[in-house]
């Protein structure tokens, strides 16, 4: 559909930075000086070098996101790799490998540490530089700045500085914050995209000065100057406080005028604008190495002076018998750098490239690709991976997450009589129940005695009756579907329809209706030259569908300018369209804490009227006395509305007379131009004065329908045990309807409803009595819970925002929590976002389990953050919640896959690859611990220092890398077919302690078999064809050979799912082991030592190295075999097949 063309005087239009970071210090003098602290910017327009100097010598446009500069990132990054404990630790051992204490080279010791840190370092730094480049992209671009005597030249964004006017044309980003001057609108009218904010796609109206507006050429700048005073910077994007002086006047400064840097110009030719500113195995090491100093010290005590060879009448420091506790101190720091392998240095880069790489198959997997935005799903941060697999509780917004928020026209009530007749997908939905319900009955009946043939006709009658109605209601979806469809407009009633409306009572009321719908909103349309038709760039899918009912009514809003908006009226006069201009004096802006937006407007008679558009609650307690006419049967028709699951909104109006409208808007104008940290109490307060007193006109009913597949998705969700909390600002009615359409709320399921009644809040003396009321219900709910005996009877809590507010209170949020949490489901209506926020910190701080949360608009954010986890919808709102999220999907059904199956897959493969960890380190770590104790304590190693050096970084990383990375105990397919696996995560099933323990004394029992059975078979066994015994680096490395062989074959035995990857890296470790072996012995013998040629001589001609290999590997993987061979059957003998398959 090709795009309408702005139709508007082609003139240059500018911006004036007036950003200013460092405060003044200095008081100045003006009409409006700002008072207190946070209100100290002072900016000269045009004349960029009076802030050169201080107390206004500002910063420069050129930004930074990087974490570190060339002088910065060593040092820097060093200190966040040290800041990590174990870092701390393996640095303090490789310090201690340069002393005498030490037990091996220093070189084992710093070189892992050198290569972990360095792996890390790198990464930091690959990752800033990719922010240094897209940085320098960004302040490099160019932008039109007013140079001197009127003429623009460009200027990249970092030079541009306070004080400049800028000129930016269509669809270019804004360089700076921006104030805005002019336009190429006549009216200084311009539009906006904030998207790179945040994330709204929808268009901004900005809206210059009216003093401003000459400055429509390059030529007018050439004299011009002002100044700015205005609040300091801040995060808030939505509030602006500041005044404009200019010849001699001042001018009240809001946010309309102001642009946001990286904001872009939509849909207007030119702008011109001034800048204005911008534990475990830790505590086993500690044990063995007491064990060890100890031991060493009763050996020097009592067995030294009695060993010649050791000359005790010469001690050295560290072998003086005549003090033991000085040496066994001494052999404290060379056993805890001993043994210091039990901890390992790898774990951390282990686990980060597998979190990494769990990260990447959760962006590339297509089964939560969405064809409908091309959007992936996209996990921001890798840290969470094994959380997903942990939740317990899921807090989800409705409005945009269980449902499209593309809103349709449905229904409406006007002056007291409803209109529509089209079902909505929750009355289907209902309608489908019933029949199924009528079905079931049917069944149960025709099995009774045929004496009961009567009744059983009865209910056959019935149901066909119903199956009627249902029949009807789908025809009417399908009439639906062969119309041709008007997004936003779903609505079928003949006598609103093609002008039929003049011919109903009430007609004035039916056309101020129609007129409200086309008047009171904030839209931009936009004209498409080849239908002729308007369509509109609205703030919310409400009101973009309020003005496609309008215009399908025959009241069609085509034109907006600064003071004014026209609406084309078809019915007015007959045969001809009517344009007629409603004069805008004030708008009162929509906002979630006054859930009401208002307009000012004077209509071509000059009768001026207030038009209000809004929650329901919240009109009906500002109607006048005699503007209760239509209220009793409107609230019926609302109430029905709710029940039908349709989002439902009031319109009022109130006509003004002159001198009332005067004396408002002379308070109104005070509160605008005050320059205070209230101003928007003021501004509240005043137009809460305004919006009393209205008439009621009617009511309004759309429809938002549920996502595709929300319904088996939830109930999937439910079956893994997961209890799903639902935070929507509906009503209760409309929330609960919308329950059970979603599966939330199913059939046998008994409600819990906890209400306070208006009467309770109206008065403060009668809060403690509400609160008594509300803590009654609580715990009366409480009791029939715990005196419910069916075991498989499941409960839904429903509450309301007043009665949460009250709930969560000190006193009384832990009764609350404990009655929510015994519940299947839990929907909490009207709440406020603030309200979100507090509950989910009350699940999460309350429960201390995992808690998820879930939306896709700015009003979830505080849930999103206060959660666990936090996960955004890329939706129509907008792209807030996701910038604010750990991971995003573009349909909440695609949460299923990303919990059920991405969530058990990196729960399980963390936990397995930390429990791995353990055995293989103390399996390692223990045969230095004995080859200690039979060597007096001494500090000597078996091992070579090379060997030790590349067990964790090298010969056993890449298997456990692989596991953590590829291992699936079921496919997805299963994990979907059966959810309750999920269960496994919640409960910790795989990082228990029974498991951790277990997983230890597997590598215990290791350990044992590794070392004694080699010491028995090499001991005095020949190990030569001459008859010689092994030696030390003989047995050293024939131990390590089975430490190598029986760690990666445990390994093997623990995955299920085997891909060649897994293959090439398991069996590959092994292999590249015995060439490690078969290299570094052919090095010189300065840098081999005793291993040099020890393979082709000595290991690989004996045959005692590879049985004692083979037997050692073997034994060591006999109880895991015996462990798990018992699981590979089915209940009935039959035989299980794991799930080794190579891709």
């Amino acid at each position: 559909m090709a795009r309408g063309r702005i139709r508007a005087r082609l003139r240059r239009s500018h911006f004036h930075p007036f950003s200013c970071m460092r405060p003044r210090t200095e008081d100045d003098e003006g009409p409006h000086p700002i008072e207190g602290p946070g209100y100290s910017r002072f900016v000269h327009c045009n004349q960029p070098r009076m802030h050169w100097k201080k107390p206004l010598k500002y910063c420069s446009n050129y930004i930074s996101t990087t974490k570190y500069n060339v002088v910065t990132f060593l040092p820097k990054a060093l200190f966040e790799q040290f800041r990590r404990v174990a870092n701390i630790y393996f640095l303090l051992a490789a310090i201690l490998s340069l002393t005498p204490v030490a037990p091996f080279s220093a070189v084992s010791m710093i070189f892992p540490l050198a290569f972990v840190v360095g792996i890390s370092m790198a990464k930091e730094a690959l990752e800033d530089w990719r922010r240094f480049m897209q940085d320098m992209k960004v302040n490099t671009r160019k932008a039109s700045v007013h140079v001197a005597d009127g003429v623009f030249g460009h200027k990249p964004w970092q030079k541009i500085q306070v004080g400049d006017v800028v000129k930016v044309e269509k669809d270019q980003f804004f360089p700076a914050d921006l104030l805005l001057l002019s336009s190429s609108y006549e009216d200084g009218i311009c539009y906006v995209e904030t998207m790179n904010l945040d994330g709204e796609t929808n268009l901004k109206p900005k809206r210059a000065l009216e003093v401003t507006l000459p400055l429509d050429e390059d030529e007018t700048f050439k004299d011009f100057t002002g100044t700015i005073k205005c609040e300091d910077p801040n995060p808030s994007l939505y509030t602006f406080i500041g005044n404009f002086e200019y010849d001699r006047q001042v001018y009240p400064l809001d946010p309309s005028q102001i642009l946001l840097r990286d904001s872009k110009l939509r849909n207007t030719t030119f702008v011109y604008g001034l800048w204005y500113s911008l534990v475990l195995t830790a505590n086993l090491l500690l044990v063995i190495s007491l064990i060890s100093s100890i031991g060493f010290a009763v050996k020097i005590k009592f067995q030294m002076p009695d060993w010649w060879y050791m000359q005790p009448s010469k001690p050295e420091n560290l072998y003086d018998p005549t003090s033991p506790g000085k040496s066994g101190l001494a052999h404290l720091i060379t056993a805890l750098i001993l043994y210091g392998y039990l901890i390992p240095i790898s774990l951390y880069v282990s686990i980060e490239v597998v979190k990494v790489c769990q990260a990447k198959f959760i962006d590339e997997d297509l089964n939560m690709y969405d064809e409908e935005t091309g959007n992936t799903a996209q996990a921001r941060t890798s840290n969470l991976n094994e959380e997903l697999g942990q939740v317990d509780t899921i807090l989800s917004d409705k409005t945009g997450t269980l449902t499209c928020n593309q809103m349709d026209f449905l229904k409406c009530s006007i002056a007291g009589t409803a209109y529509g007749v089209r079902s909505s997908e929750v009355e289907l939905a209902a309608a489908k129940q019933m029949a199924m319900d009528l079905e079931e009955q049917d069944v149960e009946i025709s099995n009774c005695s045929r004496d009961k043939n009567r009744a059983h006709n009865s209910w056959e009658n019935s149901s066909g009756a119903s199956e009627i109605e249902l029949e009807t209601v789908i025809t009417s979806k399908d009439e639906k579907d062969q119309k041709s469809a008007i997004k936003g407009f779903s609505f079928e009633d003949n006598r609103l329809m093609d002008g039929n409306w003049l011919k109903e009572p009430n007609t004035d009321v039916i056309i101020l209706f129609f007129r409200i719908l086309a008047v009171c909103q904030s839209a931009v349309p936009e004209l498409n030259e080849e239908t002729g038709i308007f369509t509109y760039e609205a703030e919310s899918p409400d009101e973009g569908a309020f003005l496609v009912a309008a215009r399908e009514f025959g009241f069609e809003f085509c034109k907006r300018t600064q003071s004014s908006v026209i609406v084309r009226e078809k019915y007015a006069r007959p045969g001809q369209l009517v344009e007629r201009e409603f004069k805008i004096l004030n708008l009162l802006e929509f906002t979630s804490k006054r859930k009401r937006m208002s307009v000012i407007v004077r209509d071509e008679d000059g009768q001026i009227l207030l038009l209000c558009k809004g929650a329901d609650s919240i009109i009906f307690d500002r109607l006048s006395k005699n503007g209760r006419m239509y209220e009793e049967v409107t609230t019926k028709h609302l109430n029905e509305y709710g029940e039908a699951g349709l989002r439902t909104l009031a319109l009022a109006y109130k006509k003004l007379n002159e001198s009332e409208y005067d004396a408002w808007n002379n308070e109104f104008t005070k509160a605008k131009t005050s320059i205070s940290a209230d101003r928007d109490g003021m501004l509240e307060r005043v137009a809460d004065m305004m919006e009393r007193e209205l008439i009621l006109v009617g009511a309004t009913a759309v429809e938002d329908k549920l996502q595709k597949g929300v319904p088996q998705c939830i109930d999937k969700l439910a079956q893994a045990g997961l209890k799903i909390w639902v935070l929507t600002g509906d009503k209760m009615e409309t929330a609960i309807n919308i329950g059970f359409a979603c599966s939330l709320l199913r059939q046998g399921m008994k409600q819990i409803c906890v209400t306070v009644t208006n009467s309770d809040t109206i008065a403060q003396d009668s809060k403690q009595a509400a609160k008594e009321n509300i803590l009654n219900q609580i715990t009366n709910a409480s009791r029939m819970i715990n005196l419910e005996k069916d075991p498989h009877a499941a409960f839904a809590l429903i509450i309301d925002g007043k009665t949460l507010t009250f709930a969560l209170e000190d006193d009384m949020k832990q009764h609350f929590l404990e009655l929510a949490v015994v519940c299947a489901s839990v929907i909490c209506c009207r709440v406020s976002p603030k309200q979100k926020a507090l509950v989910t910190r009350l699940v999460k701080e309350g429960t201390g389990r995992t808690t998820l949360a879930i939306g896709d608009g700015a009003n979830d954010v505080g849930m999103i953050q206060e959660a666990d986890i936090g996960v955004g919808i890329s939706g129509v709102e907008g792209m807030q919640a996701v910038m604010a999220s750990d991971f995003s999907i573009s349909q909440f059904r695609f949460l299923e896959r990303l919990l059920v199956v991405h969530g058990h897959w990196c729960y399980k493969r963390i936990a397995q690859m930390i429990c791995y960890f353990f055995y293989k380190n103390i399996a390692f770590g223990l045969t230095l611990f004995y080859f200690e104790a039979f060597t007096a304590f001494s500090g000597q190693s078996i091992y070579d220092d090379w060997y030790m050096l590349l067990f964790n970084v090298v010969l056993t990383s890449l298997p456990v890398i692989s596991l953590g990375v590829f291992e699936q105990d079921v496919s997805s397919e299963v994990c979907l077919q059966f959810p309750a696996l999920y269960q496994q995560g919640p409960k910790n099933l795989f990082f228990d302690w029974y498991r951790i323990l277990g997983w230890m004394g597997n590598g215990l029992y290791s350990s044992l078999v590794i070392f004694f059975l080699n010491l028995v078979i090499l001991f005095d066994q020949p190990f030569r064809a001459g008859g010689q015994t092994a030696d030390m680096s003989a047995v050293g490395t024939t131990m390590f050979s089975c430490i190598i062989c029986a760690v990666n074959c445990q390994i093997a035995l623990t995955m299920s799912h085997f891909t060649w990857i897994q293959h090439l890296f398991v069996w590959g470790s092994i292999a590249a082991w015995f060439l490690f072996l078969l290299l570094y012995g052919m090095v010189s013998p300065i840098y081999s030592g005793n291993a040099y040629h020890i393979l082709v001589e000595a290991l690989g001609p004996a045959p005692i190295y590879w049985c004692s290999i083979i037997l050692v590997t073997v034994a060591c993987n006999l109880p895991y075999l015996a462990h798990i061979i018992p699981k590979m059957y089915t209940s009935n003998g039959s035989p299980y097949y794991p799930r080794n398959q190579v891709l």
